[in-house]
């Protein structure tokens, strides 16, 4: 049982860490090589999507991780476990005080109403996205070595 519970969530994780990955190094590259509305209108869809997916994501990631770390508390590498636990929960915070408020802004935004300094909002998300992706990569490292 713990061990289908710990490949579930590496591979869950995983997903999501490639997502966002995606996002922070992929799709808004593509985006913002666009011209100006259509940068904008992929970000507002994008925002629209995957807003409503992520955080279900997050927090199912986090809520399994937690799982693990309860089940396997006496088994080798739990403290690698806990410690991913913790940068989800870094992550988790980071979204909804940093990043949320900006895609929530940015999600209704159409050529016709953006603000003037949309593109500043934007790259502000993409710095805090950075770090965010980053944490999701530390703790999805953590969870495969705790595999290991």
């Amino acid at each position: 049982m713990l061990g289908t519970l710990e490949v579930i969530t590496t591979v869950l994780v995983g997903l999501m860490v490639g997502v966002e990955f995606s996002v922070a190094f992929v799709m808004n590259p593509i985006f913002n090589a666009l011209p100006e509305d259509g940068n904008q209108l992929a970000r507002s869809h994008g925002g629209r999507m995957l807003g409503a997916v992520m955080p279900f994501w997050y927090v199912g990631s986090l809520v399994l991780v937690a799982g693990w770390a309860v089940a396997g508390r006496h088994h080798h590498g739990i403290g690698l476990v806990v410690t991913a636990a913790a940068l989800l929960i870094v992550s988790v915070i980071m979204s909804i005080l940093l990043l949320v408020p900006i895609n929530n802004r940015g999600r209704t935004w159409t050529p016709d109403n953006r603000p003037a300094d949309w593109k500043r909002q934007m790259k502000r998300w993409d710095r805090f996205h950075y770090v965010r992706v980053a944490v999701i990569i530390a703790a999805f490292a953590l969870l495969v070595a705790a595999l290991a």
